[in-house]
């Protein structure tokens, strides 16, 4: 089985990669394939909306999207983790699905979607972000739902923490590693 994860918080060793380290956790210990893609260090250009996709399913900028495409082709299971800016998914996490358009023409107007395989195609966003209203975590969700349905994902789980902000204060929520690794460990099924 090959797991794909998305990194999209820019802070180093922060509570979004702290929680995505441990959701990863039961994949390794069972000796799966992990891509882990830490989306703030990589060149990725945003969407041009230019239509070079619509008639080829294929993205005509080159950078290093070329990777994550290829990727998320080969992948079952995705795991998706930003932060939450704004009620939203981080610019880092946006930028790598709005460059999904590309599936999208594929799935959409083409009519390829990627095929489900023999393992099936599942998913995983983990949001994590300061504010106290459930807003930030819809919003975010209702973005992830869109990316995931696009790369042919039809189901996700979504694992989310409210009222965390400083660099390492998921840390000091009671079962927040617990719930992670749990999330991961139902991933893997």
């Amino acid at each position: 089985m090959k797991i794909v994860a998305f990194n999209g918080s820019p802070r180093i060793e922060g509570n979004t990669e702290i929680l995505l380290k441990e959701c990863l956790k039961p994949a390794h210990e069972a000796g799966e394939e992990v891509k882990l893609f830490n989306l703030n260090l990589m060149d990725i250009k945003p969407c041009q909306d230019c239509g070079g996709c619509d008639t080829t399913g294929r993205c005509i900028i080159d950078d290093d999207m070329t990777e994550i495409y290829d990727a998320i082709r080969e992948g079952h299971r995705f795991i998706l983790a930003s932060p939450v800016f704004f009620f939203g998914l981080s610019a880092q996490a946006k930028a790598m699905i709005d460059r999904c358009q590309a599936f999208w023409c594929e799935r959409y107007l083409l009519k390829r979607p990627i095929p489900e395989g023999p393992l099936g195609r599942k998913g995983l966003l983990i949001i994590v972000g300061g504010m106290k209203k459930e807003i930030g975590i819809q919003c975010s969700e209702a973005t992830a739902k869109a990316f995931f349905r696009t790369i042919s994902v039809p189901e996700h789980e979504t694992v989310s923490f409210l009222g965390v902000d400083a660099k390492g204060a998921i840390l000091q929520v009671p079962d927040a590693l617990k719930r992670v690794y749990e999330a991961g460990t139902r991933l893997l099924r």
